[in-house]
């Protein structure tokens, strides 16, 4: 019976790696559709505020989504990518073959899914074996954002950039006061910083004046005299061209600090013009030139010629 059993774990995890490998070429497009999440990216990500010890529970095999330290050794859907795996894979398969009754695995959940902090052979075994829910001692983290399985990071860090703009837009009246909608970014966090940077706007602007101004008038202020300004030259030389997939408010915030770093270098009269033009010299990609896209297109039309 137990060289059965071995023979058996042995063939389940050929199994599980076989689809783990399909999976990667189904996914070769996009190997980030295929990536297990990494819980310490994530919670870069969120930065949650605060933890709790909820217990055991029962949890959902299927919204296990991460790992704390094994994402590399996993695929999505927790099949094995290495064959390193396999003695130790195939002794927790025996073990669930054998109704053995293994410990539980220890996970965080945050936003409504799970990471594993110990048990990553277990969740993966359970999942090829179609288990539907396991045994687990669980960490809850707090945020406010709702994570979904099917989620990659990419789609976490957009989703929290969206919430960021929500809170933001409510908390500021900024489409009311200003009538734009499209102060975009694309890193998490940009939006504290935009408030700070009015706030600083209204620290000068109180400086001149006898009674505290309104938060509402320094933004509007802010928004006609400090973002507009570098926002129309942003757009009058084209700068987004040379920051592929960056926003015109992503290369306002790094066009602020560079112009505050080269007043201090040159004096307090270098223009900001200048500055953003210094700015995408240094740090931007250089704009194909015609002859460029001449050969991309020959490459296009003749594929296979040098």
């Amino acid at each position: 019976m137990s060289d059965l059993t071995q023979i058996q774990a042995q063939e389940d995890f050929n199994r599980a790696r076989s689809k783990a490998f399909f999976s990667r070429i189904q996914h070769f497009l996009h190997p980030e559709r295929d990536a297990l999440l990494s819980f310490t990216e994530v919670k870069e990500i969120l930065r949650p505020k605060n933890e709790t010890y909820k217990g055991m529970q029962v949890v959902p095999v299927d919204r296990i989504i991460g790992s704390e330290g094994r994402y590399r050794d996993f695929n999505k859907y927790f099949l094995p990518r290495s064959d390193y795996l396999r003695q130790r894979w195939a002794r927790v398969d025996e073990a669930h073959l054998k109704n053995i009754i293994l410990p539980p695995i220890q996970l965080y959940e945050i936003g409504g899914v799970y990471f594993v902090r110990d048990g990553n052979h277990r969740v993966s075994v359970a999942r090829a074996q179609g288990i539907q829910s396991i045994d687990a001692e669980v960490i809850s983290l707090s945020t406010e954002i709702p994570l979904s399985p099917d989620m990659t990071t990419e789609d976490l860090r957009r989703a929290v950039i969206e919430y960021e703009k929500k809170l933001f837009y409510e908390k500021t009246h900024f489409k009311e006061l200003t009538g734009c909608t499209t102060l975009d970014f694309t890193t998490p966090g940009r939006y504290d910083e935009i408030y700070n940077h009015i706030l600083v706007h209204k620290y000068y602007l109180n400086e001149h004046m006898t009674g505290e101004l309104p938060f509402s008038d320094a933004l509007v202020s802010w928004y006609n005299n400090v973002y507009k300004p570098i926002i129309d030259i942003i757009e009058e030389e084209n700068l987004v061209s040379r920051f592929p997939g960056r926003t015109p408010s992503d290369l306002y915030v790094w066009i602020v600090k560079h112009w505050d770093f080269l007043k201090k270098k040159y004096g307090i009269h270098y223009s900001l013009a200048e500055a953003a033009r210094d700015f995408a010299k240094k740090y931007g990609k250089e704009r194909p030139s015609f002859m460029d896209y001449v050969k991309i297109l020959w490459k296009w039309i003749f594929p296979f010629s040098r």
